[in-house]
């Protein structure tokens, strides 16, 4: 009767985690780290709830799955296109570092070269699925640092494969490089094929099967897909997560992407719970008593040492103090794909069992700390940008790029970004000659509206120090329009310090993000969900013939409604 080992398991894992999810929701404590530590009381090395993690841990495979496919469903192949330099060279610069610098300090310690070289592959690679989730439940992944984030964690899993490769030769049981440089070429021989097949295939399949109106034939297909493709990349020697991931790119380019990230919402949910759970059953609470010492020099040295090198990197690429700040928070723990790595280090002796059991408890530890570093970031990154010291550093790639035609003007507009809306405005604003500066963190961005003669500079609209450079306390207005709330609060909060009669208005896409920003300081906060409710109200009563008076006084009712609700 396995399947009823399985069904008790699973009451165990899940009704302990809701527990201690529930006790930590009062305590404002994320939930990831309740449903790690679930697993970490619950499994076998715990309080042993449950013999055999393997079922619990076969299940969250489908959780990182849905989860990458998920992020997937909000990155389109072509916004991957916009962070390939992020991506490509960021992600270089961060692998490389960790590496180097891990067989430095392995060899200083006493290790050998291969097993310091081993040790680095794991250091170097971070966790996809804690850190996406927890920049997708903050609303960030589309933030500054959420972009350079997700371009380093997709390199760091296209690196995985040549990792697992290299294992073999650095325990001398393989010498032909031949066979790694073929291997590699038919991974991505089978990458390239799955990309352009599902790009000219997966939407007119999704439309064949959209037309049947059948939802539950509509969500089978999506899961095909995501299973499909992941299964593929995983023959062709590519994790499942980042196969999901491409899947998700692919699906992103249809115009079913909405639907499909709706349906999988509940399985996603679910999985990726137990993937979280799964996580905490591999740590030993025994054994990080007995070893508490080691353990704890090795996971501060991790992380610390992570966060510097991803802090060095993100400078190195010109970014600003705040996106390097919380970029190295989030990147700073040890990822799952390691216990991958580690399993083939094991089977080719790279390194002994004691520096085993020590690493995975300082990674599994590291992970269970990522969900409160990336909610002290912000506070973090903001004491940093206090300091005399870093805003020295940055000022060359901030402070410096806005021209001295900007200190002239006077009741000018402050545009903070240059997404779509900031575009439109700055078009408005330049047909009716009224004055105005963008302040912009996206290279790409920053190119093509200096191409078409906008006046632009790269700043960070957090920082003080650059608002005052852009004029603020002479401006007539501050327009925020950029997608990070934590930073919308932080910049209305930076812009009323210098400037307190200063006019804020910001862009916000939640209704239930107004409160905080208010209170922060803005005059104004036009939630983009709020307006797309007066539009759609006054488009369907003006079909049906209502007069103009009764459909303003209803678009009245709604705001009034929204604004007492966050008020």
């Amino acid at each position: 009767m396995n399947e009823l080992h399985i069904l008790r398991d699973l009451v165990i894992v899940l009704g302990l985690g809701v527990a201690i999810v529930a006790a930590f929701q009062r305590f404002r404590v994320p939930a990831i780290a309740g449903f790690i530590l679930a697993g970490v009381l619950a499994g076998p090395k715990g309080l042993g709830l449950v013999a055999d993690s393997e079922r619990v841990q076969n299940l969250s495979e489908i959780g990182v799955t849905l989860l990458l496919f998920g992020i997937g469903l909000e990155l389109p192949i072509d916004r991957i296109r916009r962070i390939w330099r992020l991506l490509l060279v960021g992600g270089f610069v961060q692998v490389f570092l960790s590496i180097v610098a891990t067989m430095i300090i392995g060899q200083a310690v006493g290790l050998s070269v291969p097993a310091a070289v081993f040790i680095g592959f794991i250091i170097a690679v971070s966790s996809t699925a804690i850190v996406l989730r927890g920049l997708e439940q903050r609303g960030e992944i589309d933030a500054p640092h959420g972009r350079f984030t997700v371009g380093v964690l997709i390199f760091q899993d296209m690196c995985v494969v040549p990792m697992m490769l290299m294992i073999p030769i650095l325990a001398g049981t393989v010498t032909a490089p031949l066979d790694i440089a073929l291997t590699l070429l038919e991974s991505a021989a089978i990458i390239a094929i799955v990309i352009a097949a599902g790009r000219s295939l997966v939407p007119r399949l999704l439309e064949v099967i959209a037309r049947t109106r059948q939802r539950h034939l509509f969500i089978m297909t999506v899961l095909l897909i995501c299973v499909g493709t992941a299964l593929l990349s995983a023959a062709a020697g590519v994790s499942l997560a980042l196969g999901a991931f491409l899947a998700g790119t692919i699906v992103a380019g249809s115009e079913y992407r909405h639907q499909a990230t709706a349906d999988i919402i509940p399985f996603k949910e679910v999985f990726v719970s137990l993937f979280f759970i799964s996580v905490g059953m591999l740590l030993d609470l025994r054994a990080v008593v007995a070893e508490a010492g080691p353990i704890i020099l090795l996971l501060a040295a991790i992380m610390v040492g992570k966060a510097f090198i991803v802090f060095v990197t993100a400078m190195l690429m010109r970014l600003s103090l705040r996106v390097s700040v919380m970029s190295s928070a989030a990147l700073a723990q040890v990822g799952e794909f390691s216990f991958v790595l580690m399993g083939a280090a094991g089977a080719n002796m790279l390194i002994d069992e004691p520096l085993a059991g020590n690493l995975t408890a300082a990674i599994v530890l590291s992970m269970l700390g990522t969900p409160l570093l990336l909610s002290v970031a912000p506070s973090l990154a903001e004491r940093v940008g206090r300091t005399r010291l870093f805003p020295r550093l940055f000022r060359v790639s901030a402070d410096e790029e806005i021209a001295d035609s900007v200190q002239a003007m006077r009741n000018h507009v402050i545009i903070g970004g240059y997404g779509l809306a900031g575009r439109d405005l700055a078009c408005a604003l330049k047909d009716c000659d009224i004055p105005y500066v963008i302040a912009e963190l996206n290279p790409e961005n920053i190119h093509s509206a200096r191409e078409n003669g906008e006046p632009i500079h790269f700043g960070d609209i957090t920082s003080a120090g650059v608002l005052e450079r852009l004029g603020a306390s002479r401006a007539a207005e501050f327009v925020i329009v950029i997608n990070d709330p934590t930073a919308i609060e932080r910049a209305v909060r930076a812009a009323r310090s210098i400037a307190p009669k200063l006019h804020i208005l910001v862009r916000t896409r939640y209704v239930m993000d107004a409160k905080l920003i208010q209170k922060a300081g803005a005059s104004e906060v036009v939630p983009a969900e709020l307006e797309a409710a007066v539009e759609v109200t006054t488009r369907v009563l003006a079909r049906h013939g209502v007069d103009s008076g009764t459909v303003n006084s209803e678009c009245a009712r709604i705001r009034k409604g929204r604004q007492q609700g966050t008020g």
